[in-house]
């Protein structure tokens, strides 16, 4: 006996084809940014050191030729027409140190603009090796200043029995203070200088 009744096979719908863009997206971990530190990080570093050495010994020089510039003392007496008096322009030492200190201070200024170049390029080579070379020109300036006039303040504040050159400290106190101020400030300068030619040298080497 043949049946009428039908049989119904239910073939399931195949799935839509997903877009590839979707189906890497799904089931995947977000992408995590990786920040990869550039090179010449440090470098920066040291030029903005190097900036602020720089403020240091613009104010170590300029403090110098200005003390010294202005050492003067008079000695009271009963009459005007006898006075001692001491002046850091009586001795061409002193002379040489306020112009020397004044050269000094002013290419310190002068050199602060390769300072802020070395600060936003730190990769930057060029600035570091005028700032290097100049910088060793000064050193030798400055550390020839601070010498010579150190030699005048010790025979100043000792004397010299030999070449009969007196211990004038013991009259023109003042005088002798504020002259041996300006040898210490130079000094101060010239090790700062030191300091800054050590940076420069470190930061044109490679990374």
């Amino acid at each position: 006996m043949r049946s009428s009744d039908s049989t119904t096979i239910d073939v399931p719908e195949s799935k839509k084809d997903v877009p590839e863009s979707s189906a890497i997206g799904k089931g995947k971990a977000p992408l995590v940014a990786v920040v990869v530190k550039q090179r010449g990080g440090w470098k920066r570093g040291v030029a903005i050191f190097d900036f602020l050495l720089r403020i240091g010994a613009i104010t170590a020089a300029l403090a110098a030729a200005s003390t010294m510039g202005t050492s003067q003392e008079t000695l009271p007496f009963f009459t005007q027409f006898f006075q001692f008096q001491a002046s850091y322009d009586d001795l061409p030492t002193f002379q040489f140190f306020v112009i020397a200190m004044a050269i000094v201070g002013g290419y310190l200024v002068l050199s602060l603009p390769f300072s802020i170049v070395s600060i936003v390029r730190p990769r930057a080579v060029g600035p570091r090796i005028l700032l290097l070379i100049f910088d060793t020109v000064a050193l030798t300036l400055n550390t020839a200043a601070a010498a010579a006039a150190a030699a005048i303040v010790y025979l100043a504040h000792n004397g010299n029995s030999n070449t009969n050159w007196l211990a004038i400290c013991q009259q023109f106190g003042d005088f002798c203070q504020q002259v041996s101020g300006a040898v210490v400030a130079a000094f101060v300068s010239v090790v700062v200088f030191v300091f800054l030619i050590f940076l420069s040298a470190l930061s044109i080497r490679k990374p």
